[in-house]
């Protein structure tokens, strides 16, 4: 049962990621481009929990029971706005860090050349 299970979600997750746009957003998103709207992408979060508020009153008024499916479907898209954007933070900060030290290890590699060179410049009298 497990591995039926595990198999249908590995089979449908290509076609749910491309298909539904908060997981379009998010994909977007956790690109190295698109970590700086993380946050704002927080703000999404605002009408999702108002549809299900606007659902759940629907429901309460006698709407179909359908609208339950709905309810869920708003709350689960609002977790996920909410949490897209400690995430890009997290992963903003790691890529800077990254970032970062590949620049000072590319400047490590390259100052003991410029010194080399500016030594050989001062000791032949040579200006630029």
């Amino acid at each position: 049962m497990i591995r039926t299970t595990w198999n249908l979600s590995q089979k449908t997750a290509p076609f749910l990621r491309a298909g539904l746009p908060t997981n379009v957003l998010r994909d977007a998103i956790y690109t190295r481009r698109g970590l700086k709207w993380g946050v704002p992408a927080m703000l999404l979060a605002g009408p999702y929990l108002c549809g299900a508020a606007i659902c759940r009153e629907l429901i309460e008024d006698g709407g179909s029971g359908w609208l339950h499916l709905l309810v869920i479907l708003c709350i689960w898209n609002t977790f996920k706005m909410l949490w897209i954007g400690p995430v890009s933070l997290a992963k903003l900060a790691g890529a800077w860090w990254r970032e970062n030290a590949q620049r000072q290890e590319a400047a490590s590699h390259t100052a003991p050349a410029y010194e080399e060179h500016t030594a050989q410049q001062a000791g032949s009298g040579h200006r630029s």
